[in-house]
């Protein structure tokens, strides 16, 4: 019923037909170019390599983490830590919505009405596939932080 029709598996629980293509093409290099950023790469972040590129880095970061982060010097002085905090916070925001997915049916199909719960399914799909693309976006940038750059494929 929701992704593509065929079952109740949320979309982004399913492989994409272009997952492959993806992976190679955002596949990190040992010595790649300073200034490519792979596809997935967050908008607003600078490609790695630029001049202040991990300034636009830390400030994404820390706009996916709970705010009180901010008062830790300890993220400001070491991105690379920053970054592995944001992505425990978003891996747990996919976390939830997979489980409020899994269980919306059978928590709340006795209470609300049949077309709210269904409301309420696609919204965990949406959150989920955006948490999903947040998290790969996350990873991208915490290995960027840690040195890899990549090359374009044509």
């Amino acid at each position: 019923m929701y992704g593509n029709g065929d079952d109740e598996t949320p979309a982004w629980e399913k492989p994409s037909r272009f997952a492959h293509v993806l992976a190679d093409a955002a596949a990190p290099k040992e010595r790649g170019r300073e200034g490519i950023a792979p596809p997935g790469w967050p908008r607003g972040v600078q490609p790695p390599g630029l001049p202040g590129w991990e300034d636009t880095a830390v400030a994404w970061l820390f706009d996916l983490c709970p705010s009180g982060y901010r008062g830790h010097e300890v993220l400001r002085k070491h991105p690379l830590i920053l970054a592995r905090m944001a992505r425990q916070h978003v891996s747990a925001a996919l976390a939830a919505a997979r489980h409020g997915y899994g269980t919306a049916r059978t928590e709340l199909g006795d209470t609300v009405p049949a077309a709210v719960l269904d409301a309420v399914l696609r919204m965990y799909e949406y959150e989920g596939s955006r948490a999903a693309a947040t998290e790969r976006a996350v990873r991208l940038v915490e290995e960027a932080l840690g040195g890899d750059r990549w090359e374009p494929r044509l």
